[in-house]
């Protein structure tokens, strides 16, 4: 009949799916980060579909105050692809 497979040839594969996995998550953040430091500074924030849509928003959206605060969720969003890539580099024997 069939074989089955011992324990230790499966370990490998798990491993190297857990390290694929959260290196996606750390370009995620990353991507994301950057795009929230940089996309509100950017001429392209107010030429948008809801400044067209609802132009009530255009005031808020120009807002630095608003623009900074998506920044700072940038940031954040580095800072966590950044830790999790420490994480990674930490956690390999």
């Amino acid at each position: 009949m069939w074989k089955r497979e011992s324990n230790g040839s499966r370990r490998p594969r798990r491993e190297g799916s857990l390290l694929l996995r959260r290196l996606l998550f750390v370009a995620f953040f990353v991507e994301v980060g950057l795009l929230l430091i940089v996309l509100p500074w950017s001429s392209f924030w107010e030429r948008n579909y809801f400044a067209l849509v609802w132009p009530t928003l255009l005031p808020l959206i120009k807002n630095n105050f608003v623009r900074g605060a998506i920044s700072g969720l940038g940031v954040l969003n580095l800072l966590a692809g950044f830790s999790e890539l420490a994480f990674v580099f930490t956690a390999r024997e």
